[in-house]
């Protein structure tokens, strides 16, 4: 369990996230996470970061019954941060990351997703933000990296998802393959970008990040101001606890 990292040859770095069942991760994977991705990208040697998961899906989210375990609000704050954390060091790898998707991707896994650079998609990969039925906000700033504003808004109140092959048509997933190719089909593109000048594409993500329109990591802290709101009122703890109820029946 928790997040391994391979080097391969020729700069490559494959980051690997594995917390079964489904990949929800607790306080402690977020943060796991962000410091694997941070050591990864201040390697001088390191070229390109394939971020990939093992078991069905790629990403479940936060894990809900951490959160509901607990009878105040200390886990809420640790896994905002480290959701918060993780997305940054996405993002501000100061070389690229291409996200490897199987199965489901939903919650923080759009965060982690719509932050790296370059996606590659099983044919069965699904991606979602849930967040409203389960009283919370937040990762539509890295929703809508991938689909258009009003896509965007519809999915996000209404939960519901779109597929890799959906996502390809607009552009934001890169390629879509079979499930058994998924990991190839990332390395090969990894290849290609770590076959380039290491110092000119370290300048291109640093550039491409500064003429960004939005400031992902000031837009997602204001959306978790929200889901901070929710929670005070109480109807999040209620809603987490019909989730559970669900989850046992």
């Amino acid at each position: 369990m928790g997040t391994h990292i391979e080097r391969r040859d020729g700069g490559i770095v494959v980051l690997t996230v594995d917390h079964p069942p489904v990949n929800a991760l607790p306080v402690k994977g977020w943060f796991d996470l962000a410091e694997a991705l941070r050591d990864s990208g201040a390697d001088p040697q390191t070229r390109v970061v394939v971020l990939r998961a093992e078991g069905r899906g790629f990403n479940a989210g936060v894990d809900i019954k951490e959160l509901a375990a607990d009878p105040g609000h200390d886990k809420l704050v640790a896994v905002n941060n480290g959701c918060y954390e993780a997305f940054k060091a996405v993002y501000e790898c100061p070389v690229p990351v291409i996200s490897a998707v199987q199965g489901f991707c939903v919650g923080g896994g759009i965060g982690l997703v719509g932050n790296s650079d370059v996606i590659v998609a099983s044919d069965d990969a699904t991606f979602g933000l849930p967040e409203v039925d389960r009283g919370a906000l937040g990762a539509a700033t890295h929703l809508s990296r991938l689909v258009p504003q009003h896509m965007m808004r519809a999915m996000f109140y209404t939960g519901q998802t779109v597929t890799a092959g959906q996502l390809a048509e607009l552009g934001s997933v890169h390629r879509v393959v079979a499930r058994d190719g998924l990991l190839e089909a990332a390395l090969e593109v990894a290849a290609d970008i770590a076959a380039k000048n290491p110092l000119v594409i370290r300048k291109a993500k640093a550039a491409l990040n500064g003429i960004d329109p939005v400031d992902v990591n000031r837009s997602y802290r204001f959306e978790q101001g929200f889901t901070f709101e929710l929670n005070l009122t109480g109807v999040s703890d209620a809603i987490r606890a019909e989730f559970g109820r669900d989850e046992e029946a």
